[in-house]
């Protein structure tokens, strides 16, 4: 992070929020509340991080409303760590990029459409028909497939494949090794063998999404595969063929998400989350870590296990699973003294 002096109210102001404490403080760094020192702002979100904060040597606090400061200085706010993304985002620069304009190393067909201020790394493939938006960065290795259509402002990293006649909207990030629009997973039984199905849509990212590293999404058999507008996806993830990802969805690492599945807005699928296909998932669904999901879930529902269920009766049965061993051996003294009961009285 480059050097920074900002002072204290400019970040309150910044943010929205009430300063309480120094005014005159003139911030340096952005670290964590262990790690941050008197020129330092960190934030505390959470609770059970209370103890760092009464302990932190931080010289400002990006707290919640209800959070008594103590006697530090403390910026209150109504979702501390949304506030403090904003500050990053204000104070932290991209990464910077190591190349302008279009490399001599890399291969651009003659008829594909650049906009301006596109930078194209070295080793890069633009393949024909295709055309990127004004201002987007395709880093060193990544390849654009025939007639796939890339937006303004995005940054395709290294090593990411796009398979051809994609789309790909503005403000779209796509990490490292990321393979999007590759063939669905599509074979009919044919006897003991399989005829592979070929998959003749395409993939459609919408606005705003990011797309973590190693990540792959699957074109269609037949229509789109889409993502939509302000959706994250973590790395490791693979989306299957004609899925429908609904708007600002999270899904985080290690998710697999089975063909035609439609997700719907504000969906959160935590760490291994397994999604059977042909099956949907509801407004604000949110589904815990490792969960298998067989079936639709309505809006609003929150749910754990595998099979997945509703999250107070997972852990109604799990609080009941804990006291099988108890019970268990319960059961075998009530055994126990029943075959004494009935053993036959001797004479």
């Amino acid at each position: 992070m480059p050097d920074i002096a900002v002072p204290i109210t400019e970040i309150a102001a910044l943010i929205g929020g009430e300063l309480v404490g120094d005014r005159t403080l003139v911030v340096r760094g952005l670290k964590p509340l262990a790690d941050a020192g008197p020129s330092d702002l960190s934030f505390l979100d959470n609770e059970k991080y209370l103890p760092q904060f009464e302990s932190t040597r931080a010289g400002a606090v990006i707290v919640g409303p209800a959070v008594d400061p103590g006697g530090k200085t403390v910026v209150k706010v109504a979702a501390p760590y949304a506030a403090f993304a904003r500050v990053l985002q204000s104070l932290a620069a991209a990464s910077p990029c190591p190349f302008e304009g279009v490399s001599p190393q890399a291969f651009v067909a003659a008829d594909a459409a650049l906009g301006e201020g596109v930078r194209i790394g070295p080793g890069a493939f633009v393949a024909a028909g295709a055309s990127i938006g004004a201002r987007t960065q395709l880093w060193p290795g990544a390849s654009i497939g025939p007639r796939t259509r890339i937006g303004a402002d995005c940054t395709i990293h290294p090593n990411v494949t796009i398979y051809h006649e994609c789309v790909i909207g503005d403000r779209v990030t796509v990490h490292g090794g990321a393979v999007i629009g590759g063939d669905g997973f599509g074979f009919a039984p044919a006897g003991e063998k399989y005829v592979k199905i070929p998959q003749i849509g395409n993939v459609v990212i919408e606005d705003d999404v990011e797309i973590g590293a190693n990540t792959t999404i699957d074109r269609a058999a037949l229509g789109t595969t889409r993502i939509r507008r302000g959706s994250k996806i973590d790395n490791l993830v693979m989306i299957a063929h004609n899925c429908d990802v609904g708007e600002d969805s999270i899904i985080v690492a290690q998710v697999g998400v089975s063909g035609s599945t439609v997700l719907g807005r504000h969906v959160v699928l935590a760490g291994q989350v397994g999604v059977c296909g042909h099956i949907k998932l509801g407004d604000f669904v949110r589904v815990g870590a490792q969960s298998g999901v067989t079936k639709s879930i309505p809006d609003g529902e929150e749910v754990l296990g595998a099979p997945a269920i509703p999250v107070k009766e997972f852990k109604r049965l799990t609080a009941h699973l804990r006291k099988l061993p108890d019970l268990h051996d319960r059961l075998k003294d009530i055994e126990k003294r029943l075959s004494e009961l009935e053993k036959p009285e001797q004479p």
